[in-house]
């Protein structure tokens, strides 16, 4: 059986739809570092890049977790026929408090933040704070969508997200832009449109139910959020360490983003189907069918084991030369680079799924003790005497490994010997 043919019966039907928005959002995040490469000067660019990863790691961190525990809620709740509108309520007025809890300090403390981040462009931190917004509110409705199964409305969303995200850089391009700012305020305009289109099934699809307790969306929520954090923070950090160890380094720092967007390709198909594995996964808990979960899982890991290895191979062979060319990044990477981080890339996923593994068996706090020990594995070594360039990059293949290595031990324990409910 192919690998194609594997990750089509692998996971819940409906992954096809999400795989197609998410595949045009990839190659849109393509497109829009392109067209900010070939546009902006490279102190430029490099605010862009810092902007894009505080996006990519804290904004992910802090509301992508709203988003799978509605999923978890709203798929058990459709198990036992239960309707979902009190789930949407409390998850929208839980991601509004994330959201103050970014917004309030970036606003009292926006000049810092610009002098140490974005050399001095305030523009740069409204951007950020509007991007912040944007994943509020998108991933609340994405919740509900996944847990209903309305996999096409989701992957329409995604969809939707991703030609916002071509058209508007392209045009920027165009038309000769060279503002950071105007590249960066796409992160807000795109998604919130992409909202916009798809509210609808949002609305018809959350019916009234029995009240949702706040125990229930929160218990998990602490953990859960530290534990994506650190996973963003572990996955984004070698661009803001690069930073911060070299400020002066705008070429490193712009060409490692671009190279980390290049080895994290096999992420934009890993994210297809992590929404619905969620989704099937706390089906098959809610559900108490523990061969069937077994199954799944393992069914999963295969497909993003392999996922990375054909990722990977494409990486060394032509990230290199795509730098430059595609994104218009100063060449100063070579393949031993773009091969520790397609290594660190394919650890990463299987974490990911290791995760998803121990949130729906009631593991949340093992979850987030595999992420501090990853992180603290990343910090050994990016604090340790190696090269620059070569100790961010290992820092995330060696916290990466640390994670996994730890998760595989816990998941054999919870899920290989006994039941769910055990």
């Amino acid at each position: 059986m192919s690998l194609l043919d594997r990750i089509a019966t692998a996971l819940p039907q409906g992954t096809a739809f999400v795989g197609a928005g998410t595949a045009l959002l990839g190659v849109a995040s393509y497109i829009h570092l392109a067209a900010a490469g070939h546009s902006l000067p490279v102190d430029g660019m490099a605010s862009f890049s810092v902007l894009w990863t505080v996006v990519s790691s804290i904004g992910l961190g802090l509301f992508f977790p709203v988003e799978q525990e509605i999923t978890r809620l709203v798929a058990a709740r459709v198990v036992h026929g239960d309707g979902a509108l009190p789930v949407l309520r409390r998850g929208a007025v839980l991601s509004a408090s994330l959201l103050a809890v970014v917004l309030v300090p970036l606003g009292v403390f926006a000049r810092p933040v610009a002098e140490l981040f974005f050399h001095g462009d305030t523009g740069m931190v409204l951007a950020l704070g509007g991007a912040f917004t944007a994943l509020a509110v998108a991933y609340v409705t994405r919740g509900v969508l996944a847990g209903l199964g309305r996999f096409q409305a989701y992957g329409m969303q995604l969809g939707l997200d991703g030609a916002m995200r071509i058209v508007l850089p392209a045009g920027l391009a165009l038309s000769g832009v060279d503002s950071a700012f105007a590249f960066a305020a796409v992160l807000t305009v795109a998604p919130l449109l992409a909202v916009l289109a798809t509210i609808g099934p949002v609305v018809k699809g959350a019916r009234s139910g029995s009240a949702a307790h706040w125990r229930d969306l929160i218990e998990h929520l602490g953990l859960l959020v530290g534990s994506t954090l650190l996973a963003q923070v572990l996955v984004n950090i070698a661009v803001i360490s690069t930073k911060l160890i070299s400020t002066d380094d705008d070429a490193l720092v712009a060409a490692l983003l671009s190279a980390l967007v290049l080895a994290r390709v096999p992420l934009f198909v890993f994210g297809a189907f992590q929404v619905s594995l969620l989704a099937g996964l706390s089906s098959a808990a809610a559900e108490g069918d523990t061969r069937k979960y077994r199954r799944l899982l393992l069914k999963a890991a295969s497909v993003t084991g392999g996922l990375g290895v054909a990722g990977g191979i494409g990486a060394v062979a032509l990230g290199p030369a795509l730098l430059p060319a595609l994104f218009g990044a100063p060449d100063v990477l070579g393949p031993v680079d773009f091969a520790w981080l397609s290594l660190g890339t394919t650890l990463y996923m299987l974490a990911m799924v290791l995760g998803q593994a121990l949130l729906t068996s009631g593991a949340a706090r093992l979850q987030l003790v595999a992420w501090i020990v990853g992180t603290a594995a990343l910090v050994a070594v990016t604090l340790s005497a190696l090269p620059l360039r070569t100790r961010v990059e290992v820092a995330y293949t060696a916290g990466s490994f640390a994670v996994v290595a730890f998760m595989t031990l816990v998941v054999r324990a919870r899920v290989g010997y006994r039941s769910l409910h055990s």
